[in-house]
């Protein structure tokens, strides 16, 4: 038999750009999506706290976690200091129950911010059940050129942060070794963003499976340490040409994340990460 654990299967509601946050409530309802992860962008729904609750409450689906407004597209939303925006961030999840809000690194040119950044991002999760899950993001490429725009580093691995997301489209544009670093993690891995890269300059979001990421074999060695917090499904559908196809391509990465998230009846009971030699036959559905 196999181990399910109880890690809920949670949709971006970037996932439906260019469709709307109140769409992306909709399809996760629809689809039979476990909850919701609000990205705080320019969308005015997506900023506003009682909307989202009425949008929750509607469809019967639950806000699991906000992305705090830090995009380079998100510079204003919600004022312009980047401390501000996660205070806020954090009083929308204690109001709508999440349990996480997700934050990047800051920019390179944000220094006053970033002086503070590890010691800050600390400090608020003394103060909250909420937790701050920092991202791992990536350099730019140019030709052979890596360029960093992040600090202290666009790589948490080495940081003090107490929680971490795992997104592995950024793995794929940084060449990381996904698994490597969810091992390296350890313990502070405690949310993930899933979607498959191809390992291009560019930040892809592809639907799990059509990348060379190792989107089974995290999810399978996920299953073997009983992970119980949020996988989110965050991929780009702008191509979709209908409705129809973009929610095809939302059904399939749920279909891969739930039948790959499963490992074999008393395995991993030490607890570690590892990849499994039946990963490999792993097929998306």
């Amino acid at each position: 038999m196999a181990r399910v654990p109880e890690a809920k299967v949670v949709l971006s509601t970037a996932s439906v750009y260019p469709e709307s946050t109140a769409s992306a409530f909709e399809i996760a309802a629809r689809l039979g999506y476990d909850g919701v992860e609000v990205m705080v962008w320019t969308d005015p729904v997506s900023q506003d706290l009682e909307a989202l609750r009425q949008l929750s409450d509607y469809h019967g689906v639950p806000t699991l976690a906000i992305h705090a407004p830090c995009l380079l597209i998100t510079q204003r939303v919600w004022g312009t200091d980047p401390w501000a925006k996660l205070v806020r961030s954090q009083h929308v999840a204690e109001e709508l129950g999440a349990s996480t809000v997700v934050v990047h690194p800051p920019f390179r040119w944000q220094r006053e911010y970033a002086r503070e950044f590890v010691a800050g991002v600390e400090r608020m999760a003394e103060e909250t059940d909420v937790r701050f899950a920092v991202e791992n993001m990536f350099p730019l490429r140019f030709r052979e050129q890596r360029v960093g725009v992040y600090i202290p580093d666009w790589s948490p691995v080495d940081q003090d942060y107490r929680h971490v997301t795992l997104d592995l489209s950024h793995t794929s544009v940084s060449q990381s070794d996904a698994m490597d670093m969810a091992r390296a993690l350890g313990d502070r891995l405690t949310h993930v963003h899933l979607a498959d890269g191809l390992g291009s300059p560019r930040d892809e979001h592809l639907v799990p499976g059509r990348g060379n990421q190792p989107c089974a074999e995290l999810l399978e060695s996920l299953a073997e340490r009983a992970y119980k917090r949020l996988i989110v499904i965050e991929v780009n559908t702008r191509r979709a040409q209908s409705r129809a196809e973009r929610e095809a391509d939302l059904a399939e990465a749920l279909a891969f994340t739930r039948l790959n998230l499963a490992a074999p009846a008393g395995a991993g009971e030490a607890g570690s990460l590892g990849s499994p030699a039946t990963s490999a036959e792993r097929r998306s559905p």
